[in-house]
């Protein structure tokens, strides 16, 4: 029998549109004046092209996820029609890094949507001011290096997907505007998954 490979599956803006959605519904109608387009988003956190500090735009990202906006998010079409077809050729897993207080909403969506795929949540506690948790991973790789069961990351951070290969594991860069595959298509990013 062939084994299946296991697929880590960034969250945010790779199963959802979620800063496309935070920029339009959140920050954009309080800033009507702006020129600013999501495309304009060349760098994660954008916090410094929005003229907000990192503070104020984690605080107003984490609003937004425990929003009605953000829990009736539509998955981005093309991985849900990708997971349709060719999702029951491998093993999912969800991880993310997020404030620990909007977790079970992230987990919920995932589970809402996915959950005929995807059967484990995994999530890295974002540092948020005042909260004290317990760290066991300060990154997606280093969890993934625990866990020690992953083949293949997609993901929307550069940085994850260096620090994946880095450990041995392979790594999709979902194309996004503040990321070095942001000319590649969607489709074109998960045809790789079929390769």
């Amino acid at each position: 029998m062939k084994k299946m490979l296991t697929l880590a599956w960034d969250v945010d803006d790779v199963l959802n549109d979620f800063m496309r959605l935070w920029f339009e519904r959140c920050w954009l109608p309080k800033h009507k004046g702006s020129s600013l387009t999501y495309e304009n988003l060349t760098e994660n956190p954008p916090h410094r092209l929005l003229g907000l500090s990192e503070s104020d735009y984690l605080n107003s990202l984490d609003a937004f996820r425990l929003s009605k906006n953000c829990r009736n998010m539509r998955p981005v079409p093309e991985v849900f029609s990708w997971f349709k077809k060719k999702g029951e050729q491998f093993r999912h897993i969800a991880l993310t890094a997020r404030s620990f207080h909007t977790v079970p909403i992230a987990s919920r969506w995932v589970l809402y949507y996915f959950g005929k795929w995807i059967r484990s949540f995994h999530f890295i506690p974002a540092k948020r001011e005042g909260q004290i948790i317990p760290t066991y991973d300060q990154s997606k790789a280093e969890f993934l290096h625990w866990f020690e069961k992953v083949d293949i990351l997609i993901d929307d951070s550069g940085l994850n997907i260096d620090m994946a290969r880095a450990g041995g594991i392979e790594g999709i860069l979902f194309p996004r505007p503040w990321n070095e595959s942001k000319n590649m298509s969607i489709d074109e990013a998960l045809k790789a998954l079929n390769e």
